[in-house]
């Protein structure tokens, strides 16, 4: 990545994980058979995995550092001039025996199927060792970085974990293990569901609120449901209603801005809603988090969207927003 600006602010997130290209196609009919080949005119490619909460929060105005693998081949430096394009902090590591991955992302009936090819990344934990000490941190876990979770968390950090798919589909239980000293988890709710053997998204919520203090668990066109077991707060909100066109790092965005609405002063309604937010309006654009709105965007796009919420969910937004600088940087809110 480029240098970073003298004047640049200290980073107030961090985003740790799996670094991919993605390729993404939107608006199939269906999904394409063996032996056809299937165009649209909608698709977008560019940096995914932790790349989705590195993306979302810059552009919401959080300044952020990214700390990912990438190699020394040719995706890799197209990925890391993306990166840099968006005014993100670099942590990357250089690799010369490693590739990014490539994940095709095809999206139909209303979510979207993947294939990647090439090998998963190292584990985190030693290229967190010269990682900066942020406020808030979001990871992709592994079992590596327990000890470093419980020492960022002495340290004040709050972390947000996603523990991603489990390609055995046994949902062990112990795998909630690594939640340990995090701060929050931010499951959808298929897999909320299966970690906890719950019968509702509610349920599974409290049940993973005592394991971490914010359980949030996210369910698509059927809102959110959020556990906050430090102060006793429960939410249910429905979801932003916007057509269907890409659900690619869906999942991300909304955890990004969870985190970023993390450094402000919300109720955790306010929280979970402007997640709920920035995820749907990206979800109605083709491109994945290559498509997350400015925080300077959110404001007219809710004015222009006026029947996508209920009257005055979002108002204080308009206080947060209304110089047009994000409330997520120091040098703005100092």
């Amino acid at each position: 990545m480029a240098a970073v600006a003298e004047d640049a602010p200290a980073p107030r997130m961090l985003a740790a994980g799996q670094l991919f290209l993605d390729v993404v196609f939107s608006e199939l009919a269906e999904a394409p058979r063996p032996g056809e080949e299937c165009w649209t005119t909608s698709f977008g490619w560019g940096p995914g995995g932790v790349a989705n909460y590195a993306i979302t929060a810059a552009r919401l105005g959080v300044p952020t550092v990214l700390c990912a693998d990438v190699g020394s081949d040719p995706i890799s430096a197209l990925l890391c001039a993306r990166l840099a394009d968006e005014g993100i902090i670099d942590g990357t590591r250089a690799r010369t025996d490693w590739s990014v991955p490539v994940t095709a992302a095809m999206n139909f009936d209303g979510d979207r199927a993947l294939v990647t090819g090439g090998v998963p990344a190292a584990p985190l934990a030693a290229l967190l060792d010269s990682a900066p000490v942020t406020e808030v941190a979001t990871l992709h876990l592994d079992g590596s970085v327990a000890a470093w979770v419980r020492s960022r968390a002495a340290r004040g950090t709050r972390v947000i974990a996603d523990v991603g798919w489990d390609p055995s589909v046994s949902w062990d239980p112990a795998l909630l293990r690594m939640l340990d000293g995090c701060y929050a988890f931010v499951p959808n709710e298929a897999e909320a569901l299966a970690y906890t053997r719950a019968d509702d998204a509610l349920e599974a919520a409290h049940r993973l609120s005592e394991r971490v203090p914010l359980s949030v668990v996210t369910r698509g066109v059927r809102g959110v449901v959020a556990v906050d077991s430090s102060t006793g707060d429960e939410v249910t909100t429905t979801a932003v209603d916007v057509p269907f066109v890409d659900a690619t790092g869906a999942g991300d965005v909304f955890g990004a801005a969870l985190a970023a609405a993390t450094l402000v002063d919300w109720t955790l309604r306010e929280r979970v809603d402007f997640a709920s937010l920035v995820a749907a309006i990206t979800v109605s654009r083709p491109g994945g988090a290559g498509s997350t709105p400015l925080g300077r965007e959110l404001l007219p796009w809710l004015d222009a969207h006026v029947g996508a919420a209920e009257e005055g969910r979002f108002d204080y937004l308009r206080d947060a927003f209304s110089d047009g600088a994000p409330p997520f940087d120091t040098r703005t809110t100092s």
